[in-house]
């Protein structure tokens, strides 16, 4: 895709979460910003000059009617030094949404048009504000669930990924010179366009660069996307007092009643920086009223779903039939046996024979006993034996990860080409190609239809 400008239309919206808050912000974007803010706003002092990048104080008043709005601050912001690089309006109302809506509503009537979900980010994008990297990044910030969320966020949007990107294409770019110099002066291609010499430095450049980029991707999925768990276990295990115990809050009922709970419950927890949505079921068990088993059915559907399943068992009686029937059921997911009630007196021991206590991690929900080593245990299941986040390197999303791959089969090709003497003519297609997938990433040569995917994704107003 080649940058160009966006359209001349002047856009406005909310720029603020629905519901009643202490401020409300109304973004305007365009060439009618200021001219629209002029019709509109009264400032406090008389005659006073809009200079950019500078609050005012005063109201919004219909010029039909010269009827009161809002009291308001507001702002008027010169293109380029804005978010879109256009002019740019800020309108800081009360947080009353129908305060909200009669002014945007106004603003609408001068000429604006209601701005597209990430409009105001793709017209920075459009204008080379930002890269593609960036603008995306903008989206994991706004729907990150855990801090760690948000630091990946922060690093691809402070140009992490776009750096490491571009400086393979620059890598590139510069080889591609050499081999198409050698192809125009073919009696000095030894001296130009050493191929020993050429895949070393794309090898080491580029090659690598871009397999370590593709082993982080996987984090970053974790991190955006989150992962599911589910605690399974016969009725009266603690499934529901782990719950409340991970969760630090009385979220699921707790009685010593057998089958208390009836359906799926689901919360969200942070878990060194992985957003979990851990799930607790009903105990599964035979010969139930229909609402039971109902629960149970839905149970058993978390279970095919889940990343990690906590396999509960209670510690304060003897392993039973019913253990190792629920075991046989979720022995094909990843699990970790979790032995509850370590408080009290223990009935089981770990058994080579019964995989569903092998090397398992005594807790007390009660107590809080072994909290930190099961979540400790947790992370490095789901990180792949990992005992904490790496310290540094950007996490790629599974769009970057898809482009990524494509340049790293292109670039074997390349690599190949140049070890077995392939002519430069037909390296240089496949080094190309490489080039341009990376160019996808940061959005050089992504298709239209991909970037309105993309920012359908933001919510109006950003």
């Amino acid at each position: 895709m080649e940058l160009g400008h966006a359209d001349n239309r002047t856009i406005a919206a909310i720029s603020t979460p629905p519901g009643a808050g202490g401020i409300g912000i109304i973004r305007i974007s365009g060439g009618q910003a200021l001219p629209i803010l002029e019709k509109i706003f009264t400032p406090a002092r008389a005659d006073c000059p809009f200079e950019t990048h500078r609050l005012y104080y005063g109201r919004i008043c219909n010029p039909a009617d010269a009827k009161l709005l809002d009291e308001v601050l507001a702002v008027y912001m010169q293109a380029p030094r804005t978010y879109t690089r256009e002019d740019v309006v800020e309108i800081h109302c009360h947080g009353s949404f129908l305060v909200l809506q009669s002014v945007l509503e106004l603003v609408l009537s001068q000429g604006a048009q209601l701005a597209e979900p990430g409009e105001f980010t793709k017209r920075a994008f459009v204008n080379g504000r930002i890269d593609l990297t960036r603008a995306e990044a903008v989206i994991d910030i706004l729907s990150a669930r855990t801090r760690k969320g948000v630091d990946l966020a922060l690093e691809q949007m402070s140009g992490k990924l776009f750096c490491e990107v571009d400086a393979m294409r620059a890598t590139l770019v510069e080889v591609r010179a050499l081999l198409e110099t050698a192809i125009d002066f073919p009696e000095e291609e030894i001296e130009i366009a050493d191929h020993r010499a050429l895949y070393e430095r794309i090898f080491n450049d580029v090659y690598e660069p871009l397999e370590n980029l593709i082993a982080r991707a996987e984090e970053g999925r974790i991190v955006r996307d989150g992962v599911s768990i589910v605690i399974v276990g016969r009725p009266n295990v603690g499934k529901s007092s782990l719950l409340n115990t991970l969760l630090q809050e009385e979220r699921a009922l707790v009685t010593p009643t057998p089958g208390t709970t009836r359906d799926t419950i689901e919360e969200y927890i942070d878990i060194s920086g992985i957003p979990v949505r851990i799930i607790d079921t009903a105990g599964i068990r035979d010969g139930v009223e229909e609402v039971e088993q109902l629960g149970i059915k839905r149970a058993k559907e978390s279970i095919n779903r889940a990343d990690l399943v906590l396999f509960l068992v209670d510690g304060s009686t003897p392993i039973g039939d019913d253990d190792r029937e629920l075991f046989r059921s979720i022995a094909h997911k990843p699990f970790i046996t979790v032995i509850n009630k370590c408080d009290l007196e223990l009935k089981i021991t770990p058994d080579p024979g019964l995989p569903m206590i092998a090397q398992p991690l005594l807790i007390s929900a009660l107590t809080q006993e072994g909290l930190t080593d099961l979540k400790q245990l947790i992370f490095k299941r789901l990180t792949g034996g990992r005992e904490q986040w790496q310290e540094e390197g950007c996490s790629p999303n599974l769009r970057h990860k898809a482009a990524l791959a494509k340049g790293l089969e292109a670039l074997g090709r390349v690599c190949d080409g140049l070890q077995s003497g392939l002519t430069n003519d037909l390296i240089t297609i496949d080094l190309l190609a490489c080039f341009d997938h990376l160019g996808d990433i940061v959005g050089e040569t992504t298709t239209e239809d991909v970037l309105d995917v993309i920012f359908e994704q933001f919510c109006l107003g950003k």
